[in-house]
């Protein structure tokens, strides 16, 4: 094992990485009420998309792992045979979870002062962290230096661009995640806002009414962006939306193309936010 990649659980590895001993997931923790989970293998994920469905009072509350958590996880990389090693964590502007990576670091190089390790702030989340382990991937089966790697990801990550169109925005804004947006109008008015990443927070792009035509200007924004044919990767990250993500890979594949397509299913800490039915899309 030449290097390691370690996400926070809102990294959806592709189903392929499982059992990879190059990839790992840290994970975070999830609380409705009380009801605790963590946010791994374990997860029962229809049931906790039920007890969010069911909370009215309250919204489900998320914590990030503690550095020693993300210490633990280094030093058994280093110990397993990595030659280095990279992590990979929510949006600092979303999570804890890149202060709690970095402090797991300063740990780490405490005892492994010259061992070459390097945490990226993903100014992202979901498959957005996907696209940059998958760069992570490209670069070293081209050979490159540690050093060059972390280089060209840095500048590879703010370039990605993130999308997403959610049917509930409650646990977003309960959260103060994301603010200006009137849930009380989403609800009532059929709204539905199309949401952009912007250096890691989250603004409103569109509006549209009802689901399929935020969906449709969500599509419209990111061939907009990418102005033409692309040798990106199209990422999309669904909640119990299939047909939803499917819809959407078909509206943007008709005005550009990519170099692959990956669907995926979100798991415990994407879904907490996005809730049944939400859709992310990176590039």
């Amino acid at each position: 094992m030449l290097y390691k990649i370690i996400g926070d659980s809102s990294l959806e590895f592709r189903k392929e990485y499982e059992g990879d001993d190059r990839f790992s997931n840290i994970a975070l923790s999830i609380d409705v009420g009380d009801y605790h989970v963590k946010d791994d293998e374990s997860l029962d994920l229809p049931e906790l998309l039920k007890k969010i469905a069911d909370t009215k009072d309250d919204y489900a509350h998320t914590a990030c792992p503690a550095p020693g958590v993300y210490y633990d996880a280094y030093v058994e990389a280093k110990e397993n045979g990595a030659k280095h090693i990279f992590a990979i964590t929510l949006s600092s502007h979303l999570s804890g979870s890149y202060a709690s990576a970095m402090a797991g670091l300063d740990m780490f190089k405490e005892e492994f002062e010259d061992f070459p390790i390097h945490v990226f702030d993903s100014k992202t989340a979901s498959c957005g962290e996907l696209q940059i382990a998958e760069k992570i991937i490209e670069l070293e089966e081209k050979g490159l230096s540690f050093e060059e790697i972390v280089s060209k990801v840095e500048t590879f990550r703010d370039n990605v661009i993130t999308y997403f169109v959610l049917d509930n925005l409650d646990t977003f804004i309960k959260s103060g995640r994301i603010k200006g947006i009137a849930s009380l109008a989403i609800r009532k008015l059929n709204i539905r806002p199309v949401l952009k990443g912007v250096d890691g927070k989250i603004t409103q792009k569109e509006i549209g009414r009802g689901t399929n035509m935020a969906l449709r200007k969500m599509a419209e924004s990111i061939v907009k962006d990418l102005a033409g044919s692309t040798e990106r990767i199209l990422m999309i990250t669904h909640c119990n939306a299939l047909e939803r993500a499917e819809a959407v890979k078909a509206m943007i594949l008709e005005k550009t193309s990519f170099k692959d397509v990956i669907i995926l299913e979100m798991k415990g800490l994407s879904s907490t936010y996005a809730n049944e039915g939400g859709v992310i899309v990176t590039a």
